[in-house]
C-alpha cells in the first residue's frame, strides 16, 4: 500500500466507533498515569530497592502499553499510524513481561528467577517480530502472547504460595479477561469491535493492578 501499511491491514472504523475507543483510551490514560504513580510513590515508602525496582518496571511497561496503544489507534491513517502500530502490538509483549517482574522478585526462588528470565526472552523476541516484520505474522503472535501470559502456571504453587487470596483471584481473574477479550480483538466485523476489546484490555490492567498492589505492594 502506499501508505506504509501492512499487507492486508485495513481500518474501517467509523465516527461512534473512534469516539468511543477514544473514551476507553482516555480512562486509560489517566488510570495508568496515576495508578503508576500512586504504586511507585507507595513503594518508595514501604518496600526494598528490589521490589521498587521490580515495579517501576511493571508501571513503565503500563504506561507505554496504554499510551502506546491511544498514539496508534486514534492517529489519522497515514505511515505515521503504520508504525506506531509496530510499538502499539511490541508493547503488548512489554507489559506481559513487565506484569510477570513484581511476583517473580516477590516469590525469590531460582525457578520464579528462571521464569522471569524466559518471559522476558520471549518478551524480547516477539516485540522484535512486531517492529521489524509487521502484519506478517499477526495471528501467530495473538498466541504467542497468550502463551506467554499464561506460562505462569508453571510456577503458580510457588506464586500461590505467598500470595494472598485475593490477589491470586485478582490475578487469574485479570488473565481470563484479557483472554476473553482477544475474541473481540479477532472479531473484525462486529461494530465496535475495537473499544470492546480495549475495555476489556482496560478492566484486566485494573484487576492485574490491584493483585500488584495487594500481593506485592502491600505485602512487601
Amino acid at each position: 500500500m502506499t501508505d506504509g501499511r501492512p499487507q492486508g491491514m485495513t481500518w474501517h472504523y467509523d465516527r461512534a466507533e473512534m469516539v468511543a475507543d477514544g473514551v476507553i483510551h482516555v480512562l486509560g490514560a489517566v488510570f495508568a498515569l496515576f495508578a503508576a504513580g500512586a504504586l511507585i510513590g507507595v513503594a518508595l515508602y514501604r518496600a526494598e530497592l528490589a521490589t521498587i525496582s521490580s515495579l517501576a518496571v511493571y508501571a513503565a511497561s503500563l504506561v507505554a502499553v496504554i499510551g502506546c496503544s491511544a498514539a496508534y489507534n486514534m492517529w489519522p491513517v497515514s505511515r505515521t499510524k503504520w508504525i506506531l502500530r509496530r510499538f502499539d502490538h511490541a508493547a503488548i509483549f512489554m507489559l506481559i513481561a513487565g506484569t510477570y517482574t513484581p511476583f517473580m522478585v516477590h516469590v525469590a526462588t531460582p525457578t520464579a528467577h528462571a521464569m522471569l528470565a524466559a518471559v522476558w526472552i520471549a518478551g524480547f523476541a516477539g516485540a522484535a517480530l512486531k517492529l521489524f516484520a509487521p502484519g506478517r505474522y499477526d495471528r501467530v503472535t495473538v498466541f504467542l502472547y497468550l502463551a506467554i501470559a499464561w506460562s505462569g502456571v508453571i510456577v503458580a504453587h510457588q506464586v500461590f504460595a505467598v500470595l494472598p487470596t485475593a490477589a491470586i483471584v485478582l490475578l487469574v481473574v485479570g488473565g481470563l479477561i484479557y483472554s476473553a477479550g482477544v475474541v473481540f480483538h479477532l472479531w473484525h466485523s462486529l461494530r465496535f469491535q475495537n473499544a470492546i476489546w480495549h475495555g476489556f484490555v482496560l478492566v484486566a490492567a485494573g484487576c492485574q493492578y490491584a493483585a500488584v498492589l495487594n500481593g506485592v505492594l502491600l505485602g512487601a
